[in-house]
């Protein structure tokens, strides 16, 4: 009776929550810390220049308050998305190496975890992504076509109300395979990094979440920038005075991007995206961890 006790008492309510909470927690602090350097990215993408000239003209024309436009859609974003993915990585890994016999998974299952993890957090959270790459664009439009959203929550009401609910889900398809990309370059690399450096370089704990989280960060925007140039040439389009849309869809858009600008095209704006990703990566696995260890020091 008591072995059984033992086994059945882990599996309560906030064990199996821990995981998405703490994800949700750690991506939403770096989400505060990121958001003005997403914002160039997303205008360098949609072409109004070099990360210096879009940081001279929103200070301009803008004021402080531009690098912030879409920071309610990007913590709702990382409160469905990374808690979603980060909770689901970390329950695959863990029933992974229970099927392993406790031994360290290989890369690619690794790998088959964070794709996994990915795309399911990609699904959970496409509405507060479409809704974040909306709001960043809308200043980059004519006055006459910009929606004037106020927050996230308006931008999904007038998405839903306008253009149906399944619109929320409007590129959905591109965003779960750059989630897929990135997740599977981040969640991957990171643990595969952490157990190198932490058991054939010997590094201390501080050291190895530090390597780790940037050796993933590199991973990461290295894997998903093509993905995330194409989501977003996709979720930011317009209909021209017929109705039709430029691009018919995912394929339609690579295609197009490759024909006239070539396979480079695709890693516009990829020393911004890098500097982006890699921190908003590293501070995530940072937040995490230390989350994890004031759980622990507090007995939760």
């Amino acid at each position: 009776m008591s072995e059984e006790t033992k086994k059945v008492a882990p599996i309560g309510i906030w064990t199996a929550v821990k995981p998405f909470v703490n994800g949700g927690a750690s991506g939403m602090l770096a989400t505060c810390v990121i958001q003005p350097i997403d914002m160039i990215k997303v205008r360098i993408q949609l072409g109004q220049g070099s990360a210096a000239s879009v940081t001279t003209t929103m200070l301009k024309n803008e004021g402080i308050g531009a690098f912030y436009k879409g920071l309610s859609a990007g913590l709702l974003r990382q409160a469905t998305y990374t808690t979603a993915r980060l909770g689901s990585f970390k329950m695959l890994t863990a029933k992974a190496v229970e099927a392993n016999d406790g031994k360290p998974l290989p890369l690619y299952q690794k790998a088959l975890c964070g794709l996994t993890a990915g795309a399911i957090g990609a699904c959970v959270g496409s509405p507060a992504d479409l809704a974040l790459i909306r709001m960043q664009a809308d200043n980059t439009l004519p006055l006459a076509q910009r929606r004037n959203y106020t927050n996230a929550f308006h931008a999904l009401y007038r998405i839903s109300a306008d253009e149906g609910v399944l619109a929320l889900w409007k590129g959905c398809g591109p965003t779960v395979v750059r989630a897929m990309a990135l997740n599977m370059g981040m969640l991957a690399s990171y643990d595969q990094s952490a157990e190198y450096m932490r058991d054939n370089l010997g590094l201390g704990e501080t050291s190895t979440v530090v390597g780790a989280s940037a050796v993933s960060g590199f991973c990461a925007a290295a894997c998903s920038l093509p993905f995330d140039f194409v989501k977003t040439q996709i979720q930011k389009m317009q209909p021209d005075a017929q109705g039709k849309y430029p691009y018919t869809g995912s394929l339609d858009c690579a295609m197009q991007t490759l024909k006239s600008g070539g396979p480079l095209k695709f890693y516009t704006g990829f020393p911004v995206y890098c500097v982006r990703i890699a921190p908003h990566v590293m501070m995530t696995w940072i937040f995490l961890n230390q989350i994890t260890k004031f759980q622990k020091n507090i007995g939760m």
